[in-house]
């Protein structure tokens, strides 16, 4: 297979907002602000400091249950309490002008109609600037919440997923022709009705007539999103996503994964290019080594034992981690029916480095079996540049362990070192999410927006 590389001069850069940071105990440190992830004051602040940065996007995960819920740990974890992700970035995009908004958002427990009617009003609102994560949800503890007894087994989420995407982007293709907004005063004619046109989709899991109401935007659709690493995940991301924000732990696995994923898309006359590739990274970045290290090693001591073992247990199996030797090493764990890819990641970074279960939770303590990278400026961005330059990623999603500490670290100096290596912009070029990513337009009408 022929080595593919990011034909890309720059990388693509998002911020991944969560609460008070990315380590599972950022809400404990001193300066962090209380009730971080429900306050609107503190994502605001935070999207305009990245928008400032230039980053293309700010990013946001959900999960639609708390997980483990009942066990005590429970009261320690920042994340069992979050805002809706679209309902955030709706009032966030009046906050801000230019920076996209990528939101998650379940095919498993959502209908297509909606979610495309939410999604595609977002992006017009907003200036052509939303992208929707599509996720199948790995978490068995929704199905509840949704009438459910059962959570659906992963082969049958994914191929939900599949005609769920099909049906969003047809209604997102509601609007079709050049001529299609006339906005004709005097003829009193707002549109061209033989421009709009039904889907009359038929499928496994969906009827859906349309057309949808919401016209295209500035940038025509919301960007694609996805972020399964799992066999299944990987080929609905080869046919028909636009952004992959992946988990990977060392170059080799991410350079295999980039050369998989961007193989694949030939068979569905796909350019590798129409594709981007961003990895998560947590970085803790000093003016010092020194610095860095203390840094996370702060947080690391505030990581109790009975909230590490529950950063394991959704990925378990079933097998109950209580009952093993916290330092003993990783026994061998039943295969899971939901989060495959996370579980795999695991169980091989354990295998690898020797780890035990006390060590793999504080392994993953800051990011959940994301990248962490422990340095200065210069350090990390050694490290992004090796895999940008060589096949493993097109950019990264960056992942602050604290906020707001860690942005100003990422932003005053992470960024200019990837600046003066002609790696990141300077200033954005364009006003759109995918003018931003360096993807292509699909091929429809914008609607006419008055200025503000």
């Amino acid at each position: 297979m022929t080595r593919i590389v990011s034909s890309s001069a720059r990388m693509s850069l998002g911020l991944f907002l969560m609460g008070a940071g990315h380590h599972i105990a950022a809400w404990r440190l001193p300066d962090a602000p209380p009730g971080a992830a429900t306050s609107f004051d503190h994502y605001r602040e935070i999207a305009k400091a990245a928008e400032a940065a230039k980053f293309d996007m700010v990013f946001l995960a959900d999960s639609a249950s708390i997980r483990e819920f009942g066990q005590s740990s429970i009261g320690s974890d920042e994340r069992a309490v979050r805002l809706e992700p679209l309902t955030l970035l709706s009032a966030l995009s009046v906050a801000t002008d230019r920076i996209g908004l990528v939101a998650t958002a379940s095919t498993t427990y959502n209908e297509p109609f909606n979610l495309a009617r939410r999604f595609a009003s977002l992006d017009l609102l907003s200036g052509g600037r939303a992208g929707w994560n599509l996720v199948t949800t790995s978490n068995a503890e929704d199905g509840p919440n949704y009438s459910l007894d059962a959570h659906p087994p992963h082969a049958e989420r994914y191929a939900r997923a599949e005609e769920f995407e099909e049906v969003v982007r047809g209604l997102w293709h509601s609007w079709q022709g050049g001529d299609a907004f006339p906005i004709d005063k005097a003829a009193g004619r707002l549109f061209n009705p033989e421009n709009l046109h039904p889907l009359a989709h038929r499928g496994r899991h969906f009827s859906v007539r349309g057309p949808l109401g919401v016209p295209p935007s500035a940038q025509g659709h919301p960007v694609i999103v996805q972020a399964g690493a799992s066999d299944a995940g990987r080929e609905i991301a080869a046919r028909s996503a636009e952004v992959i924000f992946a988990a990977h732990q060392n170059f080799d696995d991410a350079f295999q994964f980039y050369q998989d994923v961007k193989g694949r898309m030939a068979r569905y006359g796909r350019a590798p290019d129409s594709l981007r590739i961003l990895p998560g990274v947590s970085p803790y970045i000093g003016r010092t080594r020194a610095e860095a290290q203390a840094a996370f090693d702060e947080l690391q001591a505030l990581v109790t034992h009975e909230v590490g073992l529950k950063l394991l247990q959704p990925f378990a199996g079933g097998l109950d981690l209580r009952d093993h030797d916290p330092d003993g090493p990783l026994p061998d764990l039943p295969p899971t029916k939901d989060a495959i890819g996370r579980q795999k990641l695991l169980v091989d970074l354990a295998r690898r480095e020797n780890l035990t279960i006390r060590e793999l939770y504080l392994h993953i303590a800051g990011a959940r079996g994301h990248w962490q990278l422990v340095g200065t400026a210069s350090d990390i961005a050694d490290e992004l540049e090796h895999y940008f330059r060589n096949g493993a990623a097109d950019g990264f999603n960056i992942m602050p362990p604290a906020l707001p500490r860690s942005l100003g670290p990422i932003s005053e100096l992470l960024l200019p070192e990837l600046r003066r290596r002609g790696l990141f912009r300077d200033d954005y070029t364009g006003s759109t999410l995918r003018e931003h990513l360096d993807l292509p337009r699909p091929d429809l009408p914008a609607f006419p927006q008055s200025a503000a």
